[in-house]
């Protein structure tokens, strides 16, 4: 079982001393977020992994792309809705919450996107996003063409595939190691 202290139920301490470069990152995280997100915290027993879980997310979530941030945390709230990922959709409903100044948008996504009200670009991509989290292999062209019809490009298709895929890895990882959110989270943007 997760403590204050340990950010999973895993007996896997912090390195210590962090290296220079992530104790830098992590400061940035305190400055920014004002607070160290626990699932970098649960990372952080092995330097190599927490860089590429960083490297990945931070290209996946805040790189350049067709979907804007709201859009990619949708998807990672929806994601982790489905998988019942306790972390992410805490942390990811916060920040639908925050980027959407609508905190009963980001409480339909977690609870059920279908309730919100939104356009049809967002339907299309959650849809999509729905069907590969949970029956990725019977994806055909037609779904890819409804995201088209809905005025998304081949690149974003990539994009929210690969927000989809990476929100699935990371639910598993974060259930399996009973990682909890950081209770900052709760009370944010609402």
């Amino acid at each position: 079982m997760s403590t204050p202290d340990s950010p999973t139920a895993l007996d896997l301490p912090q390195a210590d001393p962090l290296p220079e470069a992530t104790q830098k990152y992590f400061d940035i995280c305190e400055d920014k977020l004002g607070m160290i997100p626990n699932v970098l915290r649960a990372y952080a027993f092995d330097i190599d992994k927490l860089n590429a879980f960083t490297a990945m997310y931070n290209d996946l979530m805040l790189g350049d792309s067709g979907l804007t941030k709201l859009e990619r945390e949708m998807i990672a709230v929806v994601v982790s809705s489905i998988n019942r990922c306790w972390y992410c959709q805490v942390a990811h409903g916060a920040a639908v919450r925050q980027l959407s100044g609508d905190p009963a948008l980001g409480e339909a996504m977690v609870m059920n996107w279908r309730a919100a009200d939104l356009d049809a670009r967002h339907t299309a991509m959650l849809a999509f996003a729905e069907k590969i989290t949970k029956a990725s292999a019977e994806t055909v062209e037609a779904d890819r063409q409804a995201l088209r019809d809905a005025g998304f490009s081949d690149r974003d298709i990539w994009d929210i595939a690969s927000v989809v895929g990476f929100f699935n890895m990371t639910n598993r990882v974060a259930s399996a190691t009973g990682m909890q959110p950081n209770p900052e989270y709760h009370g944010q943007a609402r």
